[in-house]
């Protein structure tokens, strides 16, 4: 069997390589379906900031909920990277194959003495929790034992007693959260098995290097329960850059659940990226619509500043101009 190595040691190890580029980003689309509009803005911000900044740029299958990934949509995904020019560092990893890394860093945590086992469902939760930033806030139920004749069905992370939680964001500026009241103790193991989002994200991000992260804004409230985990496993913290997500007339983020359609790249893929540009607030020239794709992306590059893209959770936009 193929050993695996400790998390933190693997983390120790990414500090001191020496060939390690001091910027290293990523895009880590989840295999859902393919990429939209909204998901080519978050590929194409962290993509230009990698390379803006000489540095390298990784892709990472956020395939961790397997039920709801469909097969194929990861090779067509990097099908649509590769049609519009986003050329990817190294291999591309697939977190499904990855719970072993998740299990030793689980056990790290273990070792705190801060996770604890529930029996709570859903809708036991949702009858007494108050509303917070990503859904009920859990109320502790079982931070302190199972409630009698309970089973454990998750695995938690306590949260009772940490102060807020506060970033500067490169775009959003100043961020705290308090996690016991508008988070409470969240999810590391889900109740079907599953490792959950925040801690896999976390362990991945370490083992990858990954210095600098642009996203949609819509995981800005998530980016305190990671940097809590970072804390707890003794793992670095990268600079986070939280981009507008595009909203469609409703005020719905662009996404699969709201039949946003695939963005096409056609032969030209030229057209469709200006459009993407523009929405990053970089003003491109309208002169770059005749460029091929390589001119596109040299420009680009060259004129890339984060700065200009605009401060604010939502950008409105109509997605069907991409279809």
């Amino acid at each position: 069997m193929k050993s695996v190595e400790n998390p933190a040691s693997a983390v120790a190890h990414a500090l001191t390589d020496k060939t390690a580029t001091r910027y290293r980003g990523r895009f880590a689309p989840s295999p859902t379906g393919v990429l939209h509009a909204g998901s080519l803005l978050a590929a194409m911000a962290s993509y230009l900031d990698a390379r803006a900044a000489d540095g390298e740029w990784r892709v990472r299958m956020e395939d961790l909920d397997r039920p709801r990934c469909i097969s194929g949509a990861a090779d067509e995904i990097l099908r649509q990277l590769e049609s519009w020019g986003m050329h990817w560092d190294g291999e591309v990893i697939y977190q499904s194959q990855r719970d072993a890394h998740y299990d030793l860093a689980m056990q790290q945590l273990q070792h705190t003495g801060l996770v604890y086992p529930c029996s709570c469902t859903r809708r036991e939760i949702a009858s007494v929790a108050h509303a917070g930033v990503d859904g009920p806030v859990y109320p502790g139920t079982c931070r302190h034992g199972l409630k009698s004749g309970g089973q454990a069905r998750a695995w938690r992370i306590n949260t009772e007693e940490i102060a807020p939680v506060c970033y500067t964001d490169r775009i959003q500026g100043l961020q705290c959260q308090s996690l016991p009241n508008d988070v409470g103790d969240f999810v590391l193991k889900r109740a079907d098995g599953l490792f959950a989002y925040q801690l896999a994200v976390v362990v991945d991000d370490a083992l990858q290097g990954i210095t600098h992260i642009v996203r949609g804004a819509d995981l800005l409230d998530s980016t305190p329960r990671q940097r809590y985990l970072q804390t707890l496993l003794n793992y670095p913290s990268p600079e986070y850059a939280h981009i507008p997500v595009l909203v469609n007339s409703a005020g719905e983020k662009l996404s699969k659940q709201t039949q946003a359609p695939a963005v096409v790249a056609e032969k030209n893929p030229v057209p469709v990226l200006w459009r993407a540009l523009g929405l990053l607030g970089q003003q491109p020239d309208k002169t770059l619509l005749d460029a091929s794709r390589d001119e596109f992306w040299v420009w680009a590059v060259a004129n890339w500043k984060l700065s200009a893209v605009s401060v604010g959770r939502g950008i409105q936009t109509d997605d069907r101009q991409y279809g």
